[in-house]
């Protein structure tokens, strides 16, 4: 069959790798698509971004099944627009979206039916946010209301670091935040201390089935220091997520999420992923929701995926009320997966664009090498395609080996052959996985 993946970025790459693997796939498209997805024989990139013509091109193309990565498509209504015209698609709606694509909807949501959360206000005036912050103290979380790229968040750890939050998000929207109706707001919550973990599962309207745990690391640099990013790397499983915690985040968020968008009337279907924060006790609560798998978390979860992605597709947008996911059994490698990005010069605030990247190894059963903010252009020569960096997070360096210290230990020896000028990456990627090990 035909099938197309939406997006450009490591996510997609991924998902397009394991879509591969099946013997059902005959064909896979990758629109956009990046430099990796170019030069890959499996893949065909397709330039194109805009739903409508993207749903008119799958249609010409009898495209068999469509699976969105990014969240921008998706907050734009992508899935609506391919049901409308009868093409199965795996993904939210837009008004299911609106979980991630709107803070101050989700949580809203959240309180509306009794979802752990941090507290909480939003606010669209600037002065009234200020005087809030100055009344609940630091530490403080200042999160945009719209569309970020990762980067919408801001962990304040002083007053004035919460205050320059404020007024970039607000007034000079230096963090590039696609705002939504009504302009732009902030929503300020409190400060969560403990341990994160990315918890995703797929729905598909009814039954919902959970991938492997895995554990981001936001901050730029090594300790969890520096600015937050989209993620400067990833591993699965996660040992914070122990079966005890595993129980209560479905019990106690992910079901609850999933019947209080039912009863909201809004049919949730795709990937759902919710950030949790958990505390010395065990206890989750939810940071955010994303509606779509997390980057750089999907890059080990694929590669621990053992089980066919396109049955496992297939049977989320089975025709009917709702999908088959009740039938399908996930099979996982008993391993560690690991991935470490690498950014470019600049990122987050101001990443560089145009760098030469040399060094990359070809795929191997346990370390590969997905691309994300990569662009194929033509040699001074004119005939030698070189690869070039495109965006803020490259390439992220994936791997699998039978302990986390292994597979961080092996990711960095693929790392270190990788080149472009201005490459920054942490070299703690796995350190609280390898620390509770230690205990």
């Amino acid at each position: 069959m035909k099938i197309l993946v939406i997006g450009g970025g490591g996510r997609e790459h991924a998902l397009a790798w394991k879509l591969a693997q099946s013997p059902k796939t005959h064909k896979i498209y990758v629109a956009p698509g990046n430099g990796g997805t170019a030069t890959d024989p499996l893949f065909e990139n397709v330039n194109i971004t805009d739903v409508k013509q993207l749903r008119e091109w799958a249609a010409a193309k009898k495209i068999a099944l469509t699976v969105v990565g990014p969240e921008v498509p998706l907050a734009a209504g992508v899935v609506d627009e391919f049901r409308k015209h009868g093409l199965r698609i795996f993904g939210p709606t837009q008004a299911a979206a609106q979980l991630e694509s709107s803070k101050a909807f989700s949580k809203a949501f959240m309180k509306r039916h009794n979802i752990p959360t941090a507290e909480f206000e939003t606010f669209s005036d600037p002065a009234l946010a200020h005087a809030y912050i100055d009344q609940k103290g630091a530490p403080i979380v200042v999160k945009a209301d719209g569309l970020a790229a990762g980067k919408g968040v801001v962990v304040a750890q002083t007053l004035a670091q919460a205050h320059e939050a404020v007024d970039f998000m607000l007034v000079d929207n230096t963090l590039g935040v696609s705002h939504n109706a009504g302009g732009a707001r902030v929503v300020i919550e409190e400060f969560l201390a403990g341990e994160e973990a990315s918890f995703i599962v797929m729905v598909d309207g009814k039954n919902v089935l959970p991938l492997a745990t895995s554990q981001d690391h936001k901050r730029l640099l090594n300790g969890d220091q520096g600015p937050n990013t989209g993620g400067m790397g990833a591993y699965s499983p996660a040992p914070i997520v122990t079966p005890d915690v595993h129980a209560r985040a479905m019990r106690e968020i992910i079901l609850p999420t999933i019947r209080g968008m039912e009863k909201d009337g809004i049919q949730f279907t795709g990937f759902l992923y919710a950030g949790l924060m958990i505390d010395a006790q065990g206890k989750p609560k939810t940071l955010e929701f994303n509606c779509r798998m997390g980057d750089p978390e999907t890059q080990p979860i694929m590669m621990r995926l053992k089980t066919d992605l396109v049955d496992v597709m297939l049977a989320a947008t089975e025709p009917g009320p709702h999908g088959k996911l009740d039938q399908i059994e996930l099979q996982w490698d008993r391993r560690t997966a690991l991935g470490v990005v690498l950014a470019a010069h600049g990122y987050p605030l101001q990443p560089r664009k145009g760098d030469v990247i040399t060094g990359i190894p070809k795929p191997q059963e346990d370390a590969v090498v997905f691309q994300a903010a990569t662009v194929l252009v033509p040699g001074e020569t004119g005939d030698v395609a070189e690869l070039q960096t495109s965006g803020g997070r490259v390439l992220c360096v994936t791997v699998l080996a039978d302990n986390v210290r292994l597979a961080q230990q092996r990711a960095y020896e693929v790392a270190a052959g990788i080149r472009f000028d201005g490459m920054q990456y942490r070299t703690d990627i796995g350190y609280r996985a390898i620390k509770a090990a230690a205990i």
